[in-house]
């Protein structure tokens, strides 16, 4: 029914405009024996792509005109006068009757991109929501151009996946706008840059990444100290030894130094007799048990609890040793 009123209007309003420049409407027709002329409801259009509207004809005849487009690619039309908007350009839309036509010259506005963001700067792991609007509301398609890089999903929304550059295009009906992406290197820190331990002993070392992105451990010397994929850093012998925690290439360092060991004996030399035991007692700062030996077993003995026994009258030497630091006790045994 709304069509039908469109209709009507558009003829009374045709007809009045024929009334009134009934010269100047003759521009439009060609003529050969007899007048014949067509009006249009518009001889100039902008549009979207997309877009659709009617053109209404009123001919001299009474009869329906034929329709046609000079270039039905950019914009078409129907048998009803129905315009359709394909892409961008300019073609002529013409209604024909015999000896008499007229035309409408139809201009298809280019689709225009606009991105909340021309340039943009993330890290590994981070995301980012890239939004776009087109002038005619027509959506858009997401690409990148290193997928290893960043990728963008069908929302808009970028992933960093490891350091670089790339460029986000988004396209609609042939136009395309760009967002340059970069994912930049992270920046790490270790909250200890040297540890001292002693052997057996461990500590988790904490590293400070701004991307968020845990980093991979490395120990340079494994024989002094040995790190885990959390963190925790193991001391395995006296020594020095750098642990690194990197990300993206970037790195941080910890100097480790395991230490020797202090060891006070409960005396520097005994006296014994002959199948006669005594108690060393040997204090270690590090913690661990010491080993034990003797420099002369046909003369006295030692376990590794440090009880030294007497063999046979002489003198011996009671070592007792842990990770690089060696102390010792004279022993005399006596008849």
């Amino acid at each position: 029914m709304n069509h039908i009123k469109k209709i009507l209007l558009s003829v009374l309003l045709c007809s009045t405009l024929a009334l009134l420049t009934f010269t100047t409407s003759l521009k439009y027709a060609k003529a050969s024996n007899s007048l014949s002329f067509v009006l249009l409801s518009s001889y100039k259009k902008t549009i979207n792509i997309g877009d659709e509207f009617y053109l209404i004809a009123i001919t001299s005849d009474g009869t329906l005109p034929k329709w046609t487009s000079s270039k039905k690619s950019i914009a078409s039309v129907n048998s009803y006068g129905k315009v359709t908007a394909k892409k961008p350009g300019t073609t002529t839309i013409t209604a024909k009757i015999k000896n008499g036509e007229a035309s409408c010259k139809v201009t298809v506005k280019k689709t225009t991109i606009t991105l909340s963001k021309k340039n943009i700067t993330i890290e590994r792991g981070e995301n980012f929501t890239l939004s776009a609007t087109t002038s005619n509301m027509s959506p858009v398609t997401w690409k990148t151009s290193r997928k290893s890089i960043a990728t963008i999903d069908d929302n808009g929304k970028i992933t960093g996946l490891k350091p670089g550059e790339t460029i986000i295009t988004a396209s609609a009906d042939g136009s395309k706008a760009s967002c340059k992406v970069t994912v930049k290197y992270p920046s790490v820190k270790l909250f200890d840059k040297k540890v001292s331990l002693y052997r057996g002993q461990s500590v988790k070392l904490k590293a400070d990444v701004s991307s968020g992105v845990e980093p991979t451990w490395k120990s340079n010397r494994k024989s002094v100290a040995t790190i885990n994929p959390d963190g925790t850093l193991i001391a395995i012998k006296n020594g020095t030894a750098t642990i690194t925690a990197k990300v993206d290439g970037v790195a941080a360092t910890c100097e480790v130094v395991v230490k020797k060991p202090d060891i006070t004996l409960s005396t520097d030399e005994l006296n014994i007799k002959v199948g006669k035991k005594e108690l060393l007692s040997a204090h270690v700062s590090s913690g661990n048990y010491p080993v034990w030996s003797t420099s002369n077993p046909n003369v006295a003995t030692v376990d590794s609890l440090g009880r030294v026994t007497g063999i046979k009258k002489g003198k011996a030497y009671i070592y007792v040793k842990e990770d690089g630091t060696k102390v010792r006790c004279t022993v005399y045994v006596t008849d």
